[in-house]
């Protein structure tokens, strides 16, 4: 199973930040003001340049914040494994300025936990597989904002399938 690489998220948006001369800030704002019309709507606080920066460093980020980063590069996650890949390649619907991709935790909840009966495995058992642990994946059930991207991009793969089978154009 192959990682996805934050690091390497990192690189390309910095390599896109470089090539049209902008700022972290600059970079915030573009990636934030791909969903203008929803952001007027909802009044949600701004992306940080921050939560950009901070991925040289820590090398991780929510499964959701990866979806901004991701439609402004026009990448797929599966073009961040760092390895080969058993999942298919993600097609994400065409979103506009009313809209943000958004991962749907219940229903990776779903496949995850049917996938995991019909193995017979414990929720320790999907963990120490997943490298991980058992909360993270039983707290997608009732997650209200993230997990992961790396543990994300882990599950898609052992249930082999595309992350955009678990990810729909939010309009709230």
């Amino acid at each position: 199973m192959s990682d996805f690489s934050v690091a390497d998220l990192y690189a390309a948006l910095d390599a896109q930040r470089i090539e049209r001369a902008l700022s972290w800030r600059g970079v915030a704002d573009e990636i934030w003001n791909l969903s203008s019309v929803l952001n007027d709507v909802r009044h949600d606080h701004p992306l940080s340049p921050a939560t950009l920066t901070g991925m040289r460093v820590r090398r991780q980020t929510s499964c959701q914040h990866a979806l901004f980063m991701l439609r402004w590069l026009s990448r797929t996650p599966e073009s961040f494994l760092d390895g080969p890949s058993r999942s298919l390649d993600s097609v994400f619907p065409i979103v506009g300025a009313d809209r943000r991709l958004r991962w749907n935790l219940t229903t990776l909840y779903e496949g995850v936990n049917a996938q995991r009966r019909e193995r017979s495995q414990s929720w320790a058992e999907l963990a120490h597989d997943l490298h991980c642990t058992a909360s993270q994946l039983t707290g997608l059930r009732t997650a209200k904002f993230a997990t992961g991207m790396v543990i994300a991009m882990r599950i898609t793969q052992w249930l082999e399938r595309p992350a955009s089978d678990f990810v729909y154009a939010a309009k709230w």
